[in-house]
């Protein structure tokens, strides 16, 4: 049986292994990223509504509990953090990842839920 932390580990895994060219469009980093999980054999749900007006880019793993957001251009950090926040207070998401062009710093955790970070520019091989 996976478990969640399994599940987190393998969503990982599946979008470190990104390789996109530079200037993508929001759209189609949701592209990539979910064919990035389809070839993993990761199930997941665009466009999640987790309340009224709350509504994250993609929720996956096998227990549909895994919160994906992804973040295209310059990221204002402490409306990112508010809107992990409002994520990770969700009873049905157990983790969150959030990818980003840029590095953005962020926590390992919010209210005591992980929080893994892909930063494409890494990915690339350059730090911004």
């Amino acid at each position: 049986m996976v478990t969640s932390g399994q599940d987190f580990a393998c969503v990982l895994s599946a979008l470190s292994a990104l390789r996109l060219p530079l200037q993508q469009g929001e759209y189609d980093l949701h592209q990539k990223v979910m064919a990035a999980l389809d070839g993993a054999g990761i199930p997941y749900q665009h466009e999640y509504p987790l309340a009224p007006r709350c509504r994250i880019d993609l929720i996956c793993g096998r227990e549909k509990n895994i919160g994906v957001e992804i973040k295209r251009g310059k990221v204002d950090t402490q409306r990112l953090r508010k809107q992990l926040e409002r994520y990770a207070a969700c009873p049905e998401v157990s983790a969150l990842i959030v990818v980003t062009e840029k590095t953005v710093p962020l926590p390992d955790t919010l209210l005591g839920k992980p929080l893994g970070r892909i930063c494409l520019n890494r990915l690339w091989g350059i730090a911004l």
